[in-house]
């Protein structure tokens, strides 16, 4: 199977189903990051180690990058995107490991994940808000934008998942583009390049992600304050 100029291996069938690199290597990292946050995590203590001080504090920078979008939301928010972020970093670099491929580099992995932030957006919503007070913003300035808001959601969920898979993908033609001209005279560029790239890739989708939750809560907040007022 071949797609976008990359192949994508089939690694193995179920009936009719065929279950690809891609599938496989989703599903071995976030097992894999189950395993290794369930083992740095199962025993936290109120004096913390070296290990429990580098979680606290990249679970503080997480939280505080979520505040700075959603401020009156950070705790609840701040377990998905901080899942988003980490899944996509690792999913974006593990491509760097001989015999492997990013899942990003395959658009059915980008609109899974894309898919999953177009619900996340409205189960976040309903639950903070409450589903009637969450559906109303969706009228607002007029009943008659409806239709637009509508579109404008699924449009956005689409540019979401091409973005990232169009990047990743892009990054890994270039790196093989480069090794297959320059050979491996040129190696350290391309990891660096490779790890650039793959962070900016992550922030930017989760950033994204966040923003999209974000302004269906807050402009619904922002209406009944003006309602109050």
């Amino acid at each position: 199977m071949q797609e976008s100029g990359l192949d994508i291996g089939i690694v193995f069938h179920v009936g009719s189903f065929e279950i690809t690199d891609t599938v496989v290597t989703s599903f071995g990292i976030t097992v894999l990051l189950g395993v290794v946050f369930w083992f740095l995590t199962r025993a936290l203590t109120r004096t913390p180690g070296r290990i429990q001080t580098v979680l606290e504090a990249v679970v503080s920078t997480i939280e505080d990058a979520v505040a700075s979008v959603a401020p009156d939301h950070a705790k609840q928010l701040t377990p998905f995107i901080g899942s988003l972020w980490i899944f996509i970093l690792i999913s974006n670099l593990i491509g760097l490991i001989p015999g492997l491929h990013s899942p990003t580099r395959d658009f059915s992995a980008t609109a899974g994940l894309a898919v999953m932030v177009f619900f996340a957006v409205h189960w976040f919503g309903i639950r903070i808000l409450g589903f009637k007070a969450y559906l109303r913003h969706f009228i607002r300035p007029s009943p008659l934008l409806v239709p637009f808001n509508i579109i404008s959601e699924i449009s956005r969920t689409i540019a979401l998942s091409v973005r990232l898979f169009g990047n990743m993908m892009s990054l890994e033609m270039t790196a093989l583009l480069i090794l297959m001209v320059a050979g491996f005279l040129a190696p350290v560029p391309v990891l660096m390049l490779h790890i650039v790239e793959a962070l900016v890739q992550a922030y930017i989708f989760g950033i994204l992600a966040l923003v999209y939750i974000a302004s269906g809560l807050q402009s619904q907040q922002i209406h009944e304050q003006k309602n109050k007022e």
